[in-house]
């Protein structure tokens, strides 16, 4: 049995010439089919010639040049043009005329340099030929004359409109695909950002503490295992955020979830901050996007107490809602609004984003002598 996929497929990539002939050929033998003849395009009222040899090369002048009507356009066009005219002045008016116009569209569509040189000499050819055809004895008038031109005026009018709303939908996609890329090049960098900082910034915190602790060697054993730990959860994250990268990369295996909070909030009390997490409600199973953001809100602010406030209190509370994820972390010390010299800004700029995303609020600044970041999510957001 014939796959129609397959053969469709290597239609495709054959040459455009290749895909063009047939149509070319079938033509060029319905116009010598003998129920077709003398009923093609018309100029001058002459009484229709029968077929003999030359009118065999005539209409192969006519009809093969399609073969190359994408390929080489101009010169498809010129041949054309050519046959079409001496099917006129020697009156087979074959059906084969209607090369013409299909050729004209091409060149239109297709065209790419020299466009107006070609319009000109075609047009510079026309008046000629009309003149040609009234010593002959045309009773064309000058209306009709004008009007045949326009009609080939606007087959080459249908070709540059293709072309441009062909250029127009190219230019649309580029723009697509730019704006993915960049969205994409966002997204990564965020990812990277969330996982590394906090990790790091665990790892650094707890590395200056094992400082003071070579008088406890119990206290600094927990330490240095708490660093290695928090090293492997780096590389682990990392290595998840590489593999979703990958174009066969297993979509069964999500990213954090909210879930995670209480294992996130546990590896911060480690690093030395006291926190006090507090959860109401339970996750949709339909949350969405939701559950990530909310995980990625909290991250950020613990990261930031790490910081900028390590060793002060505290408070993370999340309450899951039926249409909403509300997320709250206040620290009593400074905060983020204090920076360091190598604080680049993008943590809460990435989270106002990922929120904004699914239509939510966010805010962040100092409160009651701390800071305080809160996000309401709506659940149920797509990815």
């Amino acid at each position: 049995m014939i796959d129609l996929r397959r053969v469709q497929a290597l239609w495709r990539r054959c040459d455009v010439t290749v895909r063009d002939l047939p149509f070319a050929l079938l033509l060029t033998v319905g116009s010598l089919l003998p129920a077709f003849q003398g009923r093609g395009t018309q100029i001058g009222g002459f009484p229709s010639r029968p077929y003999d040899a030359l009118a065999v090369v005539v209409i192969a002048l006519e009809c093969l040049p399609l073969a190359v009507r994408r390929r080489w356009p101009a010169a498809g066009l010129v041949l054309v043009s050519l046959g079409f005219a001496l099917d006129q002045l020697f009156a087979y008016h074959a059906v084969a005329g209607t090369a013409l116009p299909i050729a004209l569209i091409s060149a239109g569509a297709h065209l790419e340099r020299g466009r107006r040189v070609t319009v000109i000499l075609l047009s510079a050819a026309y008046p000629p030929l009309m003149i040609a055809l009234d010593r002959l004895g045309s009773n064309e008038g000058l209306a009709d004359i004008v009007m045949f031109y326009l009609a080939l005026v606007l087959a080459w009018g249908i070709g540059a409109w293709l072309r441009s709303t062909r250029a127009a939908e190219a230019e649309r996609r580029r723009h697509v695909a730019e704006a993915t890329r960049a969205a994409e090049r966002t997204r990564i960098a965020r990812e990277l950002h969330d996982v590394v900082t906090h990790h790091v910034t665990a790892m650094v915190v707890q590395a200056e503490a094992a400082r003071y602790l070579t008088a406890d060697p119990d206290r600094l054993d927990a330490t240095l295992t708490a660093v290695t730990d928090t090293g492997r959860r780096a590389i682990g994250d990392l290595r998840h955020l590489l593999d979703l990268l990958k174009a066969d990369h297993d979509t069964d295996a999500g990213p954090p979830s909210a879930g995670d909070l209480h294992t996130l909030v546990e590896q911060t009390r480690q690093a030395g901050q006291p926190v006090r997490f507090t959860e109401e409600g339970e996750p949709a199973e339909s949350a969405g996007s939701a559950e990530f953001v909310a995980y990625r809100v909290v991250q950020e602010a613990l990261t930031n107490a790490l910081k900028y406030a390590h060793g002060s209190h505290t408070e993370v509370r999340v309450c899951y809602g039926e249409k909403e994820i509300t997320v709250e972390v206040g620290t009593d010390g400074p905060g983020s609004g204090t920076r360091s010299p190598g604080g680049s800004g993008r943590g809460l700029a990435g989270l106002r984003d990922r929120v904004d995303a699914l239509g939510g609020e966010f805010s962040a600044g100092r409160q009651a002598g701390g800071f305080v970041v809160r996000a309401r999510i709506p659940a149920g957001s797509a990815s």
